[in-house]
């Protein structure tokens, strides 16, 4: 009965978006994300001079709408190039390919960082039910829904020694 009480009222969703993406994304390439970014700065020593940037800068818009290109989303991003891919067998698919996008971003101050960066997917999920009559998912929900998401996957991640000081959680309104 309480598990049909909390389907019905939505309160089952962030926390199973944040456990997903942790296990079947962040928990795979965050420890693996380091490596890569040494690998890129011996190849490229001009452009990843600065390790504290060597992170997985995760955005979370609060609002839900994620843009599918960081450059559109802001014009002091600039796309730079992909980091090495990591390519696993999961889940059945033989060379599943998880890889990072590499951008420079210019500062209040002008100056450039160089650093991996990427949305939360799991808000699309979330903005996506906020558009869906089947899943009655109204903006106020989904704006409880993103910041529970973004207090439990912080929780998560706090928790895990695989992942810890190689991402950054970015949330804004």
């Amino acid at each position: 009965e309480m598990s049909e009480m909390s389907e019905k009222s939505n309160q089952n969703i962030a926390h199973g978006l944040a456990w997903s993406y942790y296990v079947g994304y962040l928990k795979i390439v965050l420890p693996r994300l380091k490596k890569s970014m040494e690998e890129f700065s011996r190849a490229h020593p001009n452009l990843l001079a600065c390790s504290k940037t060597w992170k997985l800068h995760i955005l979370f818009p609060l609002s839900c709408d994620v843009c599918d290109d960081l450059e559109k989303a802001d014009s002091n991003i600039q796309y730079v190039t992909d980091l090495t891919e990591t390519i696993l067998a999961r889940a059945g698919i033989k060379k599943r390919i998880y890889k990072h996008s590499l951008y420079a971003i210019r500062d209040e101050e002008n100056q450039l960082w160089h650093c991996a960066v990427e949305y939360a997917t799991p808000l699309q999920t979330l903005y996506a039910m906020s558009q869906d009559e089947c899943a009655a998912l109204s903006r106020e929900e989904r704006l409880e829904q993103a910041k529970l998401f973004y207090r439990t996957l912080e929780e998560i991640l706090k928790g895990s020694k695989e992942c810890a000081d190689a991402y950054r959680l970015i949330a804004y309104e």
